[in-house]
């Protein structure tokens, strides 16, 4: 028995017929946010744009940037583009200064956010009758309840655990036998490890499918928990602002990057310095137009993340490549860019140290100190020979590669504080109170 979903027609429609749709969709989106939203009216004024401005997707490129500094100068209901008493839900991530970034859904929002998860989970290899075990954490983050919803849209059966507990989510897993989990792919490193210090073999689980997303991750961070987990291990992308988790997945049949979902979002890739748009396939800014929200339109938000746009391979829409960047977290170390995912990138190529990993960056005089905390795999702890050596070729590797002189300091097995949601990679005490 064939046990696949089916397509919708939209994921194999031609690039013109998909062109069309979104033009249309467009005119109506900023139509509605001029019209509706305070915000946007005064912004596209200021601009010097009107709606009918748009006569073709190459237009929107007139039309002002949205910033999270939006979010927080309008906070809470000022980005709102319909009555109170149509909102049917509120969502919320942190934000810089200690407010959430607030986001609101009319029913037809949730109704659209709930198919488009069950898009992207079908996409990611859900089949007919699979459970799925949802350890992204519920309330005023959007990953359990975009996840909750999106399985349930799927037909599937939904164990809604959300974060924490390890211990008693790895019970679960063994008793309960889900077929997929959706988790932060750092969080899915402490289940390994959960699953080891019980004396189990996580690859030997009932699980097949993991959908990881949240947080940038890399393909050396792919291989790693497909080989400790033996499953497939597939990156859903999407951020509050814009909807939540399902604005972009991965196709399991090639893994090669999130399918944006381009009948509901409409992407540019922007110069992160001037804002100019840059062609398919040049490396720079991702920035998102909905299409179709009621509640928060979102014309050109600047998502800080860091990709470039590719043509489709086992769908009609674009992909982007995997994000292993965000503008906000590029360390500046004695002059040189890093991010922490060139960082993981060489941790995971050493076999002796787990994947775990925090960078402090401090201060001596003038000059910038980068340690790199890491942990020995347990079944390398009586290795001590093995470990120097990885800690010394990670060190190496480091100036080489990326150009800046790191500390390596091995500390104990769990001597890296686990997060059940997004990991804290770095800790910059560079600056005040850091």
């Amino acid at each position: 028995m064939n046990t696949a979903f089916p397509l919708e027609p939209i994921e194999t429609a031609s690039r013109d017929e998909l062109a069309a749709l979104q033009l249309e969709r467009l005119k109506w989106s900023l139509a509605h946010a001029y019209e509706n939203s305070l915000v946007y009216r005064r912004k596209f004024d200021e601009a010097g744009v009107r709606p009918e401005d748009l006569k073709t997707l190459a237009d929107l490129a007139r039309f002002p940037f949205t910033t999270k500094r939006d979010f927080r100068d309008n906070y809470p209901f000022g980005m709102f583009a319909v009555p109170q008493e149509r909102i049917s839900r509120i969502h919320g991530s942190s934000g810089t200064t200690g407010k959430p970034t607030v986001v609101g859904y009319t029913a037809r929002d949730i109704d659209t956010w709930a198919n488009l998860v069950a898009r992207s989970i079908r996409a990611a290899g859900a089949r007919r009758g699979d459970k799925v075990h949802v350890s992204y954490g519920y309330g005023l983050f959007t990953g359990g309840l975009g996840a909750h919803y999106g399985a349930e849209r799927a037909g599937l059966t939904v164990i809604p655990f959300g974060g924490g507990q390890t211990e008693k989510q790895v019970q679960l897993i063994r008793d309960f036998k889900p077929d997929i989990i959706m988790v932060t792919p750092s969080y899915m490193l402490a289940l390994a490890d959960e699953f080891q210090r019980q004396g189990l073999d996580p690859a030997q689980s009932s699980l097949r499918v993991g959908i990881f997303g949240a947080e940038p991750w890399t393909n050396e961070m792919r291989l790693a928990i497909e080989r400790r987990m033996g499953i497939d291990a597939v990156d859903i992308y999407g951020l509050s602002e814009i909807m939540g988790p399902g604005v972009a997945c991965e196709c399991i049949e090639t893994k090669d990057g999130p399918t944006i979902w381009e009948d509901h979002f409409y992407p540019e890739i922007v110069d992160p310095e001037t804002g100019a748009v840059l062609p398919d396939g040049e490396f720079g800014e991702l920035v998102f137009t909905s299409l179709t929200k009621e509640a928060l339109p979102i014309v050109r938000y600047r998502t800080r993340d860091l990709t470039r746009l590719l043509p489709g391979t086992s769908r009609t829409m674009r992909r982007m490549e995997k994000i292993t960047g965000r503008c906000d977290d590029m360390m500046i170390v004695r002059g040189v860019n890093v991010f922490p995912t060139q960082i993981e990138e060489l941790l995971l190529k050493q076999r002796a140290l787990a994947p775990h990993y925090q960078i402090v960056l401090t201060k001596e005089g003038p000059l910038d100190v980068m340690t790199l905390n890491v942990e020995p795999m347990p079944e390398a702890l009586a290795d001590h020979a093995a470990i120097e050596a990885a800690k010394s070729a990670l060190a190496y590797d480091i100036k080489a590669l990326i150009g800046v002189t790191a500390i390596v300091e091995v500390l104990p097995v769990n001597g890296i504080e686990r997060s059940a949601g997004k990991a804290r990679h770095i800790v910059d005490k560079r600056k005040a109170g850091g």
